[in-house]
């Protein structure tokens, strides 16, 4: 598998779904051949997402497998083949969310036992860089919609419109949660060097 030791911003590639103001290119109209486009297109963009919100390279690829699967299910209940990737994009926050609760559920209850932490985070592969660690706790303190918004704007470089569909909320909701919590990470952003300012 990939290695997600440095998560770099990333340019969006070039693949149908993508662009507002693109051109339609054609979709596969077979379950099976839309997925291997999404998938081949898309992995280690949204397997990145999903580490960025669970901060786990184990469950974020978990996460993203169980999306797709998802996406082949409904394929042929989707009314716009052409909106999948932003499906996909919800699907895999919206299962984030759900793995970081159980994830929290599951702290609270070993917490409750003492059990002791001996083993190491499995998300040390992910985040051995330590400004970009840094970065990534920075954003866990962010409340989630803030913290999501960022991931896909900083990280994914998707436009408002893109994130408002991934996230199934309005262009200005985002402006406003990316406004927040780009206000909130600054001064942290500022100490760690200019190339991880979030006004750029």
């Amino acid at each position: 598998m990939t290695g997600y030791a440095a998560i770099p911003r990333i340019a969006p590639p070039s693949a149908w779904g993508l662009g507002v103001t693109e051109a339609r290119p054609e979709v596969p109209s077979d379950a099976d051949g839309a997925v291997e486009a999404l998938y081949l297109a898309h992995w280690d963009q949204l397997v990145r997402l999903s580490v960025l919100l669970v901060r786990d390279q184990g469950m974020a690829e978990e996460i993203v497998q169980d999306a797709l699967v998802a996406v082949h299910q409904r394929w042929d209940r989707l009314t716009d083949h052409h909106k999948a990737l932003a499906y996909l994009r919800q699907a895999v926050v919206n299962r984030s969310r759900s793995a970081l609760r159980h994830r929290g559920v599951v702290s609270r209850y070993l917490a409750r036992q003492q059990a002791p932490e001996t083993a190491p985070g499995a998300d040390q592969p992910v985040l051995g860089d330590s400004r970009r660690r840094m970065v990534l706790e920075a954003l866990q303190q962010l409340p989630r919609r803030q913290r999501e918004v960022l991931a896909l704007r900083y990280y994914l470089d998707l436009s408002e419109a893109e994130i408002a569909d991934a996230l199934g909320i309005s262009r200005g909701a985002v402006k406003s949660h990316a406004s927040r919590g780009s206000a909130a990470l600054r001064p942290i952003l500022e100490e760690l060097g200019p190339d991880l300012r979030t006004d750029q």
